[in-house]
C-alpha cells in the first residue's frame, strides 16, 4: 500500500509538471519571411508577434500575462492577458517580455514562468540626406533618398520644391526617393528646396531643410 501510494504521487507530480508553455516570438524580415527568435537588435518601427504555445491544459484555467519591461526597469511598462499577442515597438533601448502562466483548477495554482525573457534592442535614430542628385541612369546617385544607414524612423514627410515654391514631390515613408521627374520628365538641372519632418523611436525630432542640387547632366568618370 505504502509503495502504491508514493507511485500515485510521483505520477501527479509527472502529470502536474506537464502544463506548461512554450512561448515564441516571430517577425517578418524585410524579404517577407516569418522569422523565429528570441532577440531582436535594429531599427523601429518593429512589429513582433509573441505565442504561449500552452500545452496539456486539460481542464484547467489558464491565466495569461505578457509583460512588456525596459532593460533596468522593475514594473512593466504594458502587461497583456492574452494567450497571444502582438506589438510594434517605436520607442529605442532594451525591451524585455516575459509569459506568466498560471493554470487554475480548483484550490490548486500551477505557474510557468518563462526563464528567459525575449529581447527586442531598438537602436537609436538616425537620419541624412545627401545635397546633390544626377538622375542620368548611370546607377550613381540617381535619386534623392536618405543617405545609407538611416534607422528607427517611426514617423516621416518628405516634400521637395521648385525654387518658386512648388511642390513637385512628396512621400511619407522613409524607405521611399524621389527620381528627379516631375510629370515623367526629369526636372531641369538646378536647385531645388528639400523640407523632411521627421521622428526618431528616440524620441528626436528631425526638421531637415535644404537645397538640393540636380544635375542630370553630370557623369562620373570611370577609372
Amino acid at each position: 500500500m505504502r509503495y502504491f501510494f508514493i507511485a500515485l504521487v510521483a505520477l501527479f507530480s509527472v502529470m502536474a509538471s506537464a502544463q506548461e508553455a512554450n512561448p515564441v516570438m516571430t517577425y517578418t524580415d524585410t524579404l517577407g519571411m516569418s522569422v523565429e527568435a528570441t532577440e531582436y537588435d535594429g531599427s523601429a518601427p518593429f512589429a513582433a508577434r509573441f505565442t504561449s504555445n500552452v500545452t496539456d491544459a486539460e481542464d484547467y484555467i489558464v491565466l495569461y500575462e505578457w509583460r512588456f519591461t525596459r532593460l533596468g526597469e522593475s514594473a512593466p511598462y504594458l502587461v497583456r492577458y492574452d494567450a497571444d499577442t502582438e506589438l510594434t515597438f517605436t520607442q529605442s533601448g532594451t525591451h524585455l517580455i516575459q509569459l506568466i502562466v498560471s493554470f487554475v483548477q480548483g484550490g490548486d495554482t500551477i505557474e510557468y514562468v518563462q526563464e528567459t525573457p525575449f529581447s527586442v534592442n531598438i537602436r537609436e535614430s538616425r537620419l541624412e540626406f545627401p545635397n546633390v542628385i544626377t538622375p542620368n541612369n548611370d546607377g550613381r546617385n540617381d535619386e534623392l533618398k536618405p543617405k545609407q544607414g538611416w534607422q528607427s524612423i517611426v514617423s516621416f514627410h518628405a516634400r521637395v520644391f521648385s525654387r518658386s515654391g512648388r511642390l513637385i514631390y512628396e512621400w511619407t515613408d522613409p524607405a521611399g526617393k524621389w527620381d528627379g521627374r516631375s510629370g515623367g520628365r526629369v526636372v531641369p538641372d538646378g536647385a531645388y528646396y528639400l523640407r523632411v519632418d521627421a521622428m526618431g523611436a528616440d524620441g528626436r525630432k528631425y526638421e531637415i531643410r535644404k537645397t538640393i542640387s540636380v544635375l542630370s547632366g553630370y557623369r562620373e568618370e570611370s577609372q
